[in-house]
């Protein structure tokens, strides 16, 4: 009788992504945790490598999200972003998630919806008509370019899934017209995204021009063995290249897009704290529920406050600039100047007692004239004499001044 053998059962699915953590080990290890062409946040400066502490954390979030995926049925690129930062996802993993989360059934969608609201078959980030048809653009102030893109991308026909695989075969031959159609296809999806990102300090044209960046190169890496929706994929090479974008030009001071996130994360933990508890959170609140410091929180504040023109206008009226009400406190308070002011008139009538060498000699030395005080070489120079001499004239100046008829104008200002 043939003896049956017993088959291991497959792992979890959580499991089965959760191992791309390898990645993770690799670069533990020395070895290149991603590919250099994955667009990736850089890390952050004077970060370790990763080890098995963050390997550990990385995998349960993994677990955390296909949770709640299985709980709601579908998950937002929301939830990856908050669960999983991007220096963790590269091609590899992110491929292993979306196919684990195809195969668990879990859709992923482009914003939060109530159960009742999502649909049956959740159609992930794609939109079926042109941006400008559809009326999400309606209440956004286009300029005639950007009018005119919407309605030639409009034109272009969508596609059917088997022509998605057909054209991702082509790609992968490298044919550059199957490449250039997969793109073009997708190029609403792009402004669907991009529109969501308008206010952050890009133009929406030059949102959408980086969006297409990203799309470029979800198309070279698109596998459609995997089975899932290209759209799918392709909404996160587009709004990580969006959001790279903005971090990289948006700001007047340049942030790292590995801080970029992290000021997004306290954004959106103090939004919650404040619905939660009907006030501002404090520092500590926001910290706790960050898993950080207070003064981890408090470095983070500082470096997300955006600079402002001192030329920024002020009033109803704008007749005035910001720069007028704010204090120069390298300059001297109004009581000072006018003392300062008194006291070199004091000094000017206490020299017209000196003989002119006298009086030239002393501003010179003092730097009275220009705020340069003069070495004795160099006023012996300009007189013709030598620097004894000149120091004679210095001390015979000085000691008139003394005298107590002349110093007593000055005791006041000494008090």
């Amino acid at each position: 009788m043939a003896r049956k053998e017993k088959k291991n059962p497959d792992p979890a699915p959580e499991e089965n992504f959760a191992a791309s953590g390898e990645n993770l080990e690799k670069g533990a290890a020395g070895e290149p945790a991603t590919p250099p062409e994955t667009p990736q946040a850089a890390p952050a400066e004077g970060s370790t490598e990763s080890g098995p502490e963050e390997i550990a954390k990385y995998i349960d979030n993994v677990r955390d999200l296909l949770h709640e995926g299985r709980e709601k049925g579908f998950v937002t690129y929301e939830d990856i972003e908050k669960r999983l930062p991007a220096e963790y996802l590269n091609a590899d993993t992110l491929d292993n998630l979306y196919f684990n989360l195809m195969e668990l059934g879990i859709d992923v969608m482009e914003e939060t919806k109530t159960k009742e609201e999502v649909p049956e078959e959740a159609v992930p980030a794609a939109i079926a008509v042109s941006a400008e048809e559809s009326g999400d653009l309606e209440d956004l102030p286009l300029s005639d370019p950007v009018r005119m893109y919407l309605r030639e991308i409009g034109k272009i026909p969508l596609l059917t899934p088997e022509e998605e695989v057909e054209l991702a075969k082509r790609v992968e031959a490298e044919e550059a017209e199957a490449k250039a159609k997969l793109v073009e296809a997708n190029l609403r999806l792009v402004v669907s995204i991009a529109k969501k990102y308008i206010g952050r300090g890009m133009l929406f044209l030059d949102l959408i021009q980086e969006g297409n960046l990203g799309l470029i190169r979800a198309v070279e890496k698109f596998d459609y063995r995997k089975g899932y929706k290209f759209s799918t994929y392709a909404t996160w090479w587009i709004r990580q290249a969006i959001t790279r974008a903005i971090a990289d030009q948006a700001r007047t001071i340049r942030i790292p897009v590995h801080m970029v996130e992290t000021i997004n994360k306290l954004i959106r933990v103090s939004r919650q704290l404040v619905q939660r508890l009907g006030r501002e959170p404090r520092a500590d609140e926001i910290a706790r529920e960050m898993e950080i410091t207070a003064q981890k929180v408090e470095e983070i504040q500082k470096i997300a406050q955006e600079p402002v023109s001192l030329e920024t206008p002020i009033g109803e009226e704008e007749d005035s600039q910001l720069g007028d009400f704010l204090e120069d406190k390298d300059l001297p308070s109004p009581e000072d100047a006018a003392s300062r002011q008194l006291l070199r008139e004091q000094l000017e009538e206490m020299l017209e007692d000196l003989t002119d060498r006298e009086r030239e000699v002393l501003h010179l030395r003092f730097g009275l004239e220009d705020g340069h005080a003069y070495t004795l070489e160099e006023v012996g120079k300009r007189f013709g004499v030598t620097r004894e001499r000149i120091r004679q004239i210095e001390a015979k100046a000085l000691r008139k001044l003394r005298h107590p008829s002349r110093s007593r104008k000055l005791r006041d200002f000494l008090e």
